[in-house]
Protein backbone atom coordinates (compact mmCIF):
# COMPACT_ATOMS: atom_id res chain seq x y z
CA UNK A 1 0.00 0.00 0.00
CA UNK A 2 0.97 3.58 -0.35
CA UNK A 3 2.13 6.12 2.38
CA UNK A 4 -0.20 6.44 5.22
CA UNK A 5 -1.16 10.08 6.10
CA UNK A 6 -2.47 11.39 9.36
CA UNK A 7 -5.94 11.80 7.68
CA UNK A 8 -6.37 8.82 7.02
CA UNK A 9 -9.25 6.70 7.46
CA UNK A 10 -9.88 3.19 7.26
CA UNK A 11 -12.86 0.97 6.30
CA UNK A 12 -13.58 -2.30 8.27
CA UNK A 13 -16.43 -4.74 6.90
CA UNK A 14 -17.13 -7.85 9.34
CA UNK A 15 -19.40 -10.59 8.60
CA UNK A 16 -20.43 -12.35 11.05
CA UNK A 17 -22.72 -14.58 12.73
CA UNK A 18 -25.13 -12.50 13.86
CA UNK A 19 -24.86 -9.12 12.05
CA UNK A 20 -22.76 -7.63 9.08
CA UNK A 21 -21.01 -4.58 10.76
CA UNK A 22 -18.99 -1.47 8.94
CA UNK A 23 -16.51 0.75 11.05
CA UNK A 24 -14.39 3.52 9.97
CA UNK A 25 -10.95 3.57 11.89
CA UNK A 26 -8.41 7.03 12.09
CA UNK A 27 -4.29 5.96 11.73
CA UNK A 28 -4.91 6.05 16.41
CA UNK A 29 -7.27 3.41 16.30
CA UNK A 30 -10.20 5.87 17.11
CA UNK A 31 -13.75 4.41 15.56
CA UNK A 32 -15.05 7.36 13.64
CA UNK A 33 -18.53 5.64 12.23
CA UNK A 34 -20.33 2.37 12.83
CA UNK A 35 -22.86 0.47 10.71
CA UNK A 36 -24.65 -2.47 12.07
CA UNK A 37 -27.00 -4.96 10.23
CA UNK A 38 -28.53 -8.12 11.95
CA UNK A 39 -28.60 -11.08 9.80
CA UNK A 40 -30.04 -14.54 11.30
CA UNK A 41 -28.83 -18.27 9.92
CA UNK A 42 -31.71 -20.42 9.71
CA UNK A 43 -31.13 -24.09 11.20
CA UNK A 44 -32.99 -27.59 11.24
CA UNK A 45 -33.63 -30.59 13.20
CA UNK A 46 -31.13 -31.85 10.75
CA UNK A 47 -28.49 -29.87 11.48
CA UNK A 48 -28.32 -27.39 8.28
CA UNK A 49 -27.57 -24.01 8.89
CA UNK A 50 -27.25 -21.62 5.86
CA UNK A 51 -27.78 -18.22 5.34
CA UNK A 52 -29.58 -16.48 2.15
CA UNK A 53 -27.29 -15.05 -0.78
CA UNK A 54 -28.97 -12.39 -1.21
CA UNK A 55 -30.06 -10.56 1.99
CA UNK A 56 -26.22 -11.31 3.84
CA UNK A 57 -24.77 -9.70 0.48
CA UNK A 58 -27.34 -7.03 1.02
CA UNK A 59 -26.42 -6.36 4.75
CA UNK A 60 -22.97 -6.07 3.68
CA UNK A 61 -23.69 -3.33 1.28
CA UNK A 62 -26.30 -1.28 3.85
CA UNK A 63 -23.96 -1.50 6.12
CA UNK A 64 -20.80 -0.06 4.01
CA UNK A 65 -22.57 2.90 2.37
CA UNK A 66 -24.67 3.91 5.94
CA UNK A 67 -21.16 4.53 7.36
CA UNK A 68 -19.92 6.24 4.52
CA UNK A 69 -22.95 8.60 4.90
CA UNK A 70 -22.56 8.96 8.58
CA UNK A 71 -18.41 10.22 8.15
CA UNK A 72 -20.15 13.14 5.63
CA UNK A 73 -17.41 14.98 4.12
CA UNK A 74 -14.49 12.88 5.94
CA UNK A 75 -15.05 9.63 3.61
CA UNK A 76 -12.77 11.37 1.08
CA UNK A 77 -10.10 10.23 3.57
CA UNK A 78 -10.76 6.71 3.29
CA UNK A 79 -8.24 5.15 1.46
CA UNK A 80 -8.29 1.39 1.90
CA UNK A 81 -11.05 -1.01 2.83
CA UNK A 82 -10.59 -4.73 4.58
CA UNK A 83 -13.17 -7.91 4.45
CA UNK A 84 -13.13 -10.06 7.45
CA UNK A 85 -15.88 -13.24 7.16
CA UNK A 86 -16.58 -16.49 8.69
CA UNK A 87 -13.88 -18.81 7.82
CA UNK A 88 -15.32 -21.55 7.31
CA UNK A 89 -18.65 -20.73 5.44
CA UNK A 90 -18.62 -21.43 1.79
CA UNK A 91 -20.95 -21.42 -1.37
CA UNK A 92 -21.84 -22.21 -5.24
CA UNK A 93 -22.16 -19.77 -7.72
CA UNK A 94 -22.34 -19.70 -11.66
CA UNK A 95 -18.89 -18.78 -12.35
CA UNK A 96 -19.88 -16.77 -15.56
CA UNK A 97 -22.78 -14.37 -13.90
CA UNK A 98 -21.54 -14.32 -9.93
CA UNK A 99 -25.31 -15.32 -9.47
CA UNK A 100 -25.52 -18.13 -5.76
CA UNK A 101 -26.78 -21.40 -6.45
CA UNK A 102 -27.68 -22.87 -3.11
CA UNK A 103 -27.55 -21.59 0.07
CA UNK A 104 -24.53 -20.46 2.26
CA UNK A 105 -23.46 -23.08 4.24
CA UNK A 106 -22.72 -22.15 7.79
CA UNK A 107 -19.28 -23.46 9.79
CA UNK A 108 -22.01 -24.51 12.23
CA UNK A 109 -23.65 -26.70 9.44
CA UNK A 110 -23.19 -30.61 9.77
CA UNK A 111 -24.41 -32.04 7.05
CA UNK A 112 -21.29 -33.71 5.55
CA UNK A 113 -21.15 -35.98 8.48
CA UNK A 114 -21.33 -38.96 6.47
CA UNK A 115 -18.59 -38.59 4.10
CA UNK A 116 -16.50 -37.88 7.17
CA UNK A 117 -17.63 -40.65 8.77
CA UNK A 118 -16.26 -42.54 5.80
CA UNK A 119 -13.38 -40.99 5.96
CA UNK A 120 -11.77 -41.15 9.65
CA UNK A 121 -8.89 -43.26 8.40
CA UNK A 122 -7.70 -40.61 6.84
CA UNK A 123 -8.04 -38.48 9.79
CA UNK A 124 -4.02 -38.43 10.65
CA UNK A 125 -2.98 -37.08 6.75
CA UNK A 126 -5.76 -34.89 6.84
CA UNK A 127 -4.63 -33.26 9.90
CA UNK A 128 -1.01 -33.02 8.97
CA UNK A 129 -1.98 -31.58 5.43
CA UNK A 130 -4.28 -29.14 6.81
CA UNK A 131 -3.99 -28.38 10.45
CA UNK A 132 -7.73 -29.21 10.78
CA UNK A 133 -9.33 -32.31 11.81
CA UNK A 134 -11.71 -33.85 10.04
CA UNK A 135 -14.66 -32.59 10.92
CA UNK A 136 -18.16 -31.45 9.22
CA UNK A 137 -17.77 -28.01 10.35
CA UNK A 138 -15.48 -27.34 7.32
CA UNK A 139 -15.70 -26.81 3.94
CA UNK A 140 -14.78 -29.57 1.86
CA UNK A 141 -17.42 -32.34 3.12
CA UNK A 142 -20.33 -29.37 2.44
CA UNK A 143 -18.78 -28.73 -1.29
CA UNK A 144 -19.18 -32.27 -1.42
CA UNK A 145 -22.97 -32.77 -0.13
CA UNK A 146 -23.70 -29.96 -2.84
CA UNK A 147 -22.66 -31.57 -6.02
CA UNK A 148 -24.51 -34.50 -4.81
CA UNK A 149 -27.43 -33.07 -3.56
CA UNK A 150 -28.25 -29.37 -5.59
CA UNK A 151 -29.33 -30.68 -8.87
CA UNK A 152 -28.13 -27.22 -10.38
CA UNK A 153 -24.75 -27.55 -8.68
CA UNK A 154 -23.96 -30.80 -10.62
CA UNK A 155 -25.68 -29.11 -13.72
CA UNK A 156 -23.45 -25.75 -13.56
CA UNK A 157 -20.42 -28.67 -13.24
CA UNK A 158 -21.42 -30.11 -16.24
CA UNK A 159 -21.43 -26.85 -18.22
CA UNK A 160 -18.72 -25.73 -16.44
CA UNK A 161 -19.79 -22.48 -15.22
CA UNK A 162 -19.54 -23.70 -11.77
CA UNK A 163 -17.50 -22.01 -8.71
CA UNK A 164 -17.50 -23.21 -5.36
CA UNK A 165 -15.01 -22.36 -2.29
CA UNK A 166 -14.99 -19.77 0.39
CA UNK A 167 -18.08 -17.47 1.22
CA UNK A 168 -15.74 -14.70 1.36
CA UNK A 169 -14.84 -15.77 -1.92
CA UNK A 170 -17.77 -15.10 -3.92
CA UNK A 171 -18.43 -11.79 -1.20
CA UNK A 172 -15.07 -10.40 -2.84
CA UNK A 173 -16.34 -10.55 -6.01
CA UNK A 174 -19.85 -9.25 -5.64
CA UNK A 175 -18.53 -6.33 -3.84
CA UNK A 176 -15.53 -5.60 -6.11
CA UNK A 177 -16.78 -6.88 -9.16
CA UNK A 178 -12.84 -7.58 -9.91
CA UNK A 179 -12.25 -10.52 -12.41
CA UNK A 180 -11.32 -13.38 -11.59
CA UNK A 181 -13.19 -14.81 -8.09
CA UNK A 182 -10.11 -15.43 -6.10
CA UNK A 183 -9.87 -16.63 -2.36
CA UNK A 184 -7.48 -15.43 0.25
CA UNK A 185 -5.52 -18.42 2.09
CA UNK A 186 -6.85 -17.50 5.04
CA UNK A 187 -10.35 -18.42 4.10
CA UNK A 188 -9.67 -21.15 2.00
CA UNK A 189 -7.44 -23.05 4.69
CA UNK A 190 -11.06 -23.39 6.22
CA UNK A 191 -11.88 -25.94 3.80
CA UNK A 192 -9.84 -28.33 4.42
CA UNK A 193 -8.84 -28.74 0.88
CA UNK A 194 -5.65 -26.31 1.43
CA UNK A 195 -1.85 -27.15 2.06
CA UNK A 196 -0.90 -25.22 4.76
CA UNK A 197 2.73 -26.00 3.76
CA UNK A 198 2.30 -24.83 0.13
CA UNK A 199 -0.84 -22.43 1.11
CA UNK A 200 -2.65 -23.57 -2.12
CA UNK A 201 -5.35 -26.24 -3.01
CA UNK A 202 -4.07 -29.71 -2.78
CA UNK A 203 -4.75 -32.76 -5.34
CA UNK A 204 -4.71 -35.52 -2.58
CA UNK A 205 -7.48 -33.61 -0.59
CA UNK A 206 -9.36 -32.77 -3.74
CA UNK A 207 -8.94 -37.07 -4.17
CA UNK A 208 -9.97 -37.73 -0.61
CA UNK A 209 -12.98 -35.77 -0.29
CA UNK A 210 -14.00 -36.61 -4.35
CA UNK A 211 -14.07 -32.69 -5.42
CA UNK A 212 -12.84 -31.27 -8.99
CA UNK A 213 -10.32 -29.08 -8.96
CA UNK A 214 -11.45 -26.83 -11.33
CA UNK A 215 -14.07 -24.88 -10.41
CA UNK A 216 -12.34 -23.67 -7.05
CA UNK A 217 -10.84 -19.66 -7.16
CA UNK A 218 -7.12 -19.15 -7.13
CA UNK A 219 -5.65 -18.80 -4.10
CA UNK A 220 -3.62 -15.75 -3.19
CA UNK A 221 -2.82 -13.58 -0.48
CA UNK A 222 -4.95 -12.13 2.25
CA UNK A 223 -2.99 -8.84 1.94
CA UNK A 224 -2.81 -7.29 -2.07
CA UNK A 225 -5.42 -5.10 -3.79
CA UNK A 226 -8.47 -7.66 -4.56
CA UNK A 227 -10.51 -4.71 -6.61
CA UNK A 228 -12.32 -1.83 -5.62
CA UNK A 229 -15.60 -1.19 -3.83
CA UNK A 230 -18.39 -0.31 -6.37
CA UNK A 231 -20.39 0.96 -3.33
CA UNK A 232 -17.56 2.57 -1.51
CA UNK A 233 -16.49 5.07 -4.26
CA UNK A 234 -14.27 3.30 -5.30
CA UNK A 235 -12.10 2.51 -2.08
CA UNK A 236 -9.82 -0.26 -2.37
CA UNK A 237 -10.37 -3.33 -0.86
CA UNK A 238 -6.47 -4.08 0.24
CA UNK A 239 -7.31 -7.47 2.87
CA UNK A 240 -9.37 -10.41 2.95
CA UNK A 241 -9.34 -12.69 6.20
CA UNK A 242 -11.55 -15.01 8.99
CA UNK A 243 -13.31 -13.19 11.44
CA UNK A 244 -10.87 -14.61 14.24
CA UNK A 245 -7.59 -14.27 12.32
CA UNK A 246 -7.99 -10.25 12.66
CA UNK A 247 -9.53 -10.34 15.87
CA UNK A 248 -6.34 -11.50 17.06
CA UNK A 249 -4.34 -8.05 15.97
CA UNK A 250 -6.75 -6.11 17.63
CA UNK A 251 -4.37 -4.41 20.02
CA UNK A 252 -1.87 -4.46 17.61
CA UNK A 253 1.23 -6.81 17.43
CA UNK A 254 0.49 -10.38 18.65
CA UNK A 255 2.56 -11.31 21.90
CA UNK A 256 3.70 -14.94 22.56
CA UNK A 257 2.97 -14.70 26.46
CA UNK A 258 -0.35 -14.27 25.98
CA UNK A 259 -3.76 -16.74 25.22
CA UNK A 260 -6.20 -14.72 23.22
CA UNK A 261 -9.75 -15.38 23.30
CA UNK A 262 -11.85 -14.26 21.14
CA UNK A 263 -16.02 -14.98 21.40
CA UNK A 264 -18.84 -15.19 19.51
CA UNK A 265 -20.92 -18.06 17.98
CA UNK A 266 -18.14 -19.81 18.68
CA UNK A 267 -15.50 -19.51 21.30
CA UNK A 268 -11.75 -19.52 19.87
CA UNK A 269 -8.44 -19.86 21.82
CA UNK A 270 -5.02 -19.01 20.22
CA UNK A 271 -1.55 -19.24 21.00
CA UNK A 272 0.76 -17.10 18.52
CA UNK A 273 3.37 -19.10 16.84
CA UNK A 274 4.88 -16.92 14.15
CA UNK A 275 6.20 -18.23 11.36
CA UNK A 276 6.42 -21.52 13.00
CA UNK A 277 3.32 -24.29 12.27
CA UNK A 278 2.85 -25.82 15.86
CA UNK A 279 0.96 -29.46 15.59
CA UNK A 280 -0.75 -30.61 18.36
CA UNK A 281 -2.59 -34.17 18.77
CA UNK A 282 -6.04 -32.32 19.64
CA UNK A 283 -5.50 -28.71 18.27
CA UNK A 284 -5.66 -26.80 15.11
CA UNK A 285 -2.56 -25.57 13.37
CA UNK A 286 -4.15 -21.94 11.47
CA UNK A 287 -2.81 -20.00 8.74
CA UNK A 288 -3.94 -16.32 10.26
CA UNK A 289 -2.26 -13.96 8.06
CA UNK A 290 -0.10 -14.25 4.50
CA UNK A 291 1.56 -11.61 2.54
CA UNK A 292 2.93 -12.87 -0.20
CA UNK A 293 6.69 -12.52 1.82
CA UNK A 294 5.71 -13.39 4.93
CA UNK A 295 3.09 -15.79 6.75
CA UNK A 296 2.01 -16.42 10.38
CA UNK A 297 0.26 -19.21 12.33
CA UNK A 298 -1.22 -20.01 15.70
CA UNK A 299 -2.04 -22.69 17.66
CA UNK A 300 -5.71 -22.99 18.27
CA UNK A 301 -8.67 -24.09 19.95
CA UNK A 302 -12.54 -23.70 19.04
CA UNK A 303 -15.10 -24.15 21.24
CA UNK A 304 -18.55 -24.01 19.12
CA UNK A 305 -21.08 -23.82 21.50
CA UNK A 306 -20.30 -20.22 22.71
CA UNK A 307 -23.16 -17.60 21.84
CA UNK A 308 -25.00 -20.27 19.76
CA UNK A 309 -25.54 -22.21 23.16
CA UNK A 310 -26.74 -19.14 24.93
CA UNK A 311 -28.96 -18.62 21.96
CA UNK A 312 -30.17 -22.04 22.23
CA UNK A 313 -31.05 -21.55 25.95
CA UNK A 314 -32.84 -18.31 25.57
CA UNK A 315 -34.55 -19.97 22.69
CA UNK A 316 -35.39 -23.46 24.18
CA UNK A 317 -36.13 -21.95 27.20
CA UNK A 318 -38.31 -19.03 25.75
CA UNK A 319 -36.26 -16.07 27.66
CA UNK A 320 -36.08 -13.21 25.34
CA UNK A 321 -34.47 -11.42 27.65
CA UNK A 322 -31.81 -13.45 28.83
CA UNK A 323 -28.68 -11.05 28.27
CA UNK A 324 -29.80 -8.90 30.83
CA UNK A 325 -30.77 -11.50 33.61
CA UNK A 326 -27.73 -13.00 32.84
CA UNK A 327 -25.11 -11.33 34.85
CA UNK A 328 -27.11 -11.16 38.23
CA UNK A 329 -27.40 -14.89 37.81
CA UNK A 330 -24.06 -15.36 37.44
CA UNK A 331 -23.39 -13.44 40.37
CA UNK A 332 -25.40 -15.12 42.59
CA UNK A 333 -24.07 -18.43 42.03
CA UNK A 334 -20.41 -19.87 41.43
CA UNK A 335 -19.56 -23.11 40.36
CA UNK A 336 -23.55 -24.58 39.10
CA UNK A 337 -24.83 -27.72 41.23
CA UNK A 338 -26.59 -27.95 37.46
CA UNK A 339 -23.81 -29.20 34.84
CA UNK A 340 -24.77 -28.57 31.10
CA UNK A 341 -22.85 -31.16 28.85
CA UNK A 342 -22.31 -28.74 25.63
CA UNK A 343 -22.71 -30.05 22.40
CA UNK A 344 -24.50 -27.08 20.84
CA UNK A 345 -22.85 -27.16 16.76
CA UNK A 346 -20.70 -30.14 17.44
CA UNK A 347 -18.05 -30.62 20.08
CA UNK A 348 -15.17 -28.83 19.00
CA UNK A 349 -11.31 -29.01 20.68
CA UNK A 350 -9.72 -31.21 22.43
CA UNK A 351 -12.68 -33.94 21.93
CA UNK A 352 -13.82 -33.45 18.24
CA UNK A 353 -17.18 -35.38 18.20
CA UNK A 354 -19.60 -33.86 15.68
CA UNK A 355 -22.70 -35.34 17.38
CA UNK A 356 -22.56 -34.74 20.95
CA UNK A 357 -25.44 -35.24 22.80
CA UNK A 358 -25.84 -31.78 24.83
CA UNK A 359 -28.16 -32.35 27.66
CA UNK A 360 -27.99 -31.36 31.27
CA UNK A 361 -27.37 -32.97 34.97
CA UNK A 362 -28.26 -32.08 38.26
CA UNK A 363 -30.91 -29.74 39.62
CA UNK A 364 -33.97 -28.03 36.55
CA UNK A 365 -34.13 -24.13 38.01
CA UNK A 366 -33.60 -21.69 35.32
CA UNK A 367 -30.96 -19.66 36.66
CA UNK A 368 -28.76 -22.64 37.59
CA UNK A 369 -29.05 -24.19 34.35
CA UNK A 370 -28.45 -20.58 32.76
CA UNK A 371 -25.42 -20.63 34.29
CA UNK A 372 -24.43 -24.24 33.79
CA UNK A 373 -24.27 -23.47 30.13
CA UNK A 374 -22.02 -20.32 31.05
CA UNK A 375 -20.09 -22.19 33.12
CA UNK A 376 -19.92 -25.10 30.25
CA UNK A 377 -18.44 -21.89 27.54
CA UNK A 378 -15.65 -21.57 30.00
CA UNK A 379 -14.86 -25.21 30.91
CA UNK A 380 -14.44 -26.03 27.04
CA UNK A 381 -12.06 -22.23 27.16
CA UNK A 382 -10.21 -24.22 30.16
CA UNK A 383 -9.89 -27.58 28.14
CA UNK A 384 -8.31 -25.97 25.21
CA UNK A 385 -6.00 -24.00 27.23
CA UNK A 386 -4.81 -27.17 29.06
CA UNK A 387 -4.23 -28.95 25.92
CA UNK A 388 -2.35 -26.35 24.72
CA UNK A 389 0.32 -25.92 28.01
CA UNK A 390 1.38 -29.58 26.51
CA UNK A 391 3.17 -27.77 23.48
CA UNK A 392 3.37 -24.02 23.89
CA UNK A 393 5.38 -22.70 27.39
CA UNK A 394 2.21 -21.31 29.72
CA UNK A 395 1.20 -18.47 28.96
CA UNK A 396 1.61 -15.59 31.41
CA UNK A 397 -1.89 -14.04 31.34
CA UNK A 398 -5.10 -14.01 28.78
CA UNK A 399 -6.66 -11.67 26.18
CA UNK A 400 -10.52 -11.65 25.51
CA UNK A 401 -12.61 -10.11 23.07
CA UNK A 402 -16.40 -10.36 21.56
CA UNK A 403 -19.60 -10.55 22.58
CA UNK A 404 -19.57 -12.97 25.53
CA UNK A 405 -16.49 -10.71 26.87
CA UNK A 406 -18.71 -8.36 28.38
CA UNK A 407 -20.33 -10.88 30.74
CA UNK A 408 -18.10 -10.13 33.83
CA UNK A 409 -18.67 -13.47 35.37
CA UNK A 410 -17.65 -15.46 32.61
CA UNK A 411 -14.30 -13.29 32.54
CA UNK A 412 -13.83 -14.33 36.50
CA UNK A 413 -14.62 -17.58 35.94
CA UNK A 414 -11.76 -17.85 33.36
CA UNK A 415 -9.03 -15.79 35.21
CA UNK A 416 -9.95 -18.34 38.34
CA UNK A 417 -10.36 -21.74 36.82
CA UNK A 418 -7.00 -20.93 33.94
CA UNK A 419 -5.17 -19.09 37.64
CA UNK A 420 -4.08 -16.36 34.84
CA UNK A 421 -5.16 -12.67 34.50
CA UNK A 422 -7.62 -11.68 32.29
CA UNK A 423 -7.45 -8.66 30.38
CA UNK A 424 -10.74 -7.29 28.72
CA UNK A 425 -10.09 -4.44 26.35
CA UNK A 426 -13.21 -1.56 26.44
CA UNK A 427 -13.33 -1.84 22.93
CA UNK A 428 -14.39 -5.91 22.41
CA UNK A 429 -15.56 -6.05 19.21
CA UNK A 430 -11.82 -7.09 18.01
CA UNK A 431 -12.56 -8.15 14.19
CA UNK A 432 -13.07 -4.93 12.78
CA UNK A 433 -10.62 -3.30 15.03
CA UNK A 434 -7.64 -5.62 14.29
CA UNK A 435 -8.96 -4.93 9.97
CA UNK A 436 -8.02 -1.34 10.75
CA UNK A 437 -5.04 -2.43 12.17
CA UNK A 438 -3.50 -4.06 9.35
CA UNK A 439 -4.94 -2.10 6.33
CA UNK A 440 -2.94 1.00 8.34
CA UNK A 441 0.30 -1.26 7.90
CA UNK A 442 0.80 -2.21 11.84
CA UNK A 443 1.73 1.27 12.99
CA UNK A 444 3.59 0.87 16.63
CA UNK A 445 1.27 3.23 18.10
CA UNK A 446 -2.46 1.50 18.06
CA UNK A 447 -3.68 2.62 21.54
CA UNK A 448 -7.01 2.10 22.97
CA UNK A 449 -9.06 4.63 23.65
CA UNK A 450 -9.35 4.13 27.43
CA UNK A 451 -7.54 0.84 29.16
CA UNK A 452 -10.02 -2.12 29.71
CA UNK A 453 -10.80 -4.32 32.85
CA UNK A 454 -8.43 -7.18 34.51
CA UNK A 455 -9.90 -10.03 36.24
CA UNK A 456 -7.11 -11.20 38.86
CA UNK A 457 -7.44 -15.15 39.70
CA UNK A 458 -8.36 -15.47 42.90
CA UNK A 459 -9.09 -19.32 44.59
CA UNK A 460 -12.31 -21.04 43.88
CA UNK A 461 -12.65 -24.49 45.19
CA UNK A 462 -16.57 -24.29 43.92
CA UNK A 463 -15.88 -23.82 40.41
CA UNK A 464 -12.43 -26.14 40.50
CA UNK A 465 -15.10 -29.23 41.54
CA UNK A 466 -17.60 -28.32 39.04
CA UNK A 467 -15.04 -28.55 36.63
CA UNK A 468 -13.74 -31.90 37.43
CA UNK A 469 -17.87 -33.33 37.41
CA UNK A 470 -18.11 -31.67 34.73
CA UNK A 471 -15.31 -32.99 33.31
CA UNK A 472 -15.77 -36.66 34.29
CA UNK A 473 -19.77 -36.31 33.30
CA UNK A 474 -18.14 -35.11 29.68
CA UNK A 475 -16.01 -38.23 29.38
CA UNK A 476 -18.42 -40.65 30.61
CA UNK A 477 -20.86 -39.59 28.35
CA UNK A 478 -18.08 -40.25 25.38
CA UNK A 479 -17.00 -43.29 26.53
CA UNK A 480 -20.97 -44.38 26.44
CA UNK A 481 -21.27 -42.99 22.84
CA UNK A 482 -18.40 -44.88 21.79
CA UNK A 483 -18.86 -48.73 23.28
Amino acid sequence: MDFIGAKDLFLAIDQGGHASRALVFDIEGNVRASAYHEVEAERRENGFVEYEPGPLLASLHDVIESVLIKLGEDRRHVVSAGLATQRANVMCWDRLTGRAIGPVISWQDRRGREQVARLAQHSKFVHARTGLFLSPHYGASKIHWCLENIPEVFKALQEDRLGYGPMAAWLTWQLTRKEPVVADVVNASRTQLLSLERLDWDEALLDLFDIPAEPLPRCVPNLREFGRLTHAHDVPLHLVTGDQSAALFAYGELQPDTAYINTGTGAFVSRPSGPARLYGRRLLTSVIHHTGEQTEYVLEGTVNGAGAALEWFAHAFEIPDLTTRLPAWLAQTVGSPALFLNGISGLGSPFWIPDFPSRFLGPKELHLRAVAVVESIVFLLAANLAEMRKLASPPEQIQITGGLAHLDGLCQRLADLAGLPVYRPKECEATARGIAFLLADRPRHWPEESPGDWFQPSPSPELQATYHRWLAAMLGTMRKAGD
